[in-house]
């Protein structure tokens, strides 16, 4: 693949947008990264998975997690827990992932994303009691 300059202001430009989204409110940036390069580079559905996996892959994430770190809104626990089952969800989902056809591929991404986002707007989580105590990292948080 040949890359103009139009092409690569429009992966700035994605870069940039997933990644404030990502800091801003906590989702993965694989939400709008994938979506945008089947939609604006005409990449197919395993390509922009593929490509996802490979931003991501980095510890992109590191400086955001820094920020809520340092006030206290991390549960190392947590991460920990479910960054490694994570790592086995993704090595067998990823293999699924490559059996399956791109417009199966489009279809569950898509139903995943609108079950997610009727469920947001909705349902209101803040009803529910939390389950589980957040951990404090002994950082005192400035709002309190």
């Amino acid at each position: 693949m040949n890359l103009t300059i139009m092409m690569v202001v429009v992966l700035l430009l994605i870069g940039l947008f997933s990644g404030a989204l990502s800091g801003m409110i906590g989702v993965g940036g694989g939400i709008v990264i994938v979506p945008a390069l089947v939609f604006f580079l005409a990449f197919s559905q395993k390509e922009a998975q593929g490509t996802s996996l490979g931003i991501l892959l980095l510890p992109v994430g590191i400086l955001g997690v820094i920020q809520y770190y340092k006030q206290g809104q991390i549960d190392l626990r947590v991460v920990l827990i479910v960054s490694l089952a994570f790592l086995a969800g993704n090595y067998f989902g990823s293999k699924l992932a490559l059996s399956l056809p791109d417009k199966t591929l489009k279809k569950i991404f898509a139903i995943i994303l609108l079950i997610m986002a009727v469920k947001i707007f909705f349902f209101d989580s803040n009803k529910k009691e939390p389950v589980h105590t957040p951990i404090s990292n002994n950082v005192e948080n400035p709002k309190t």
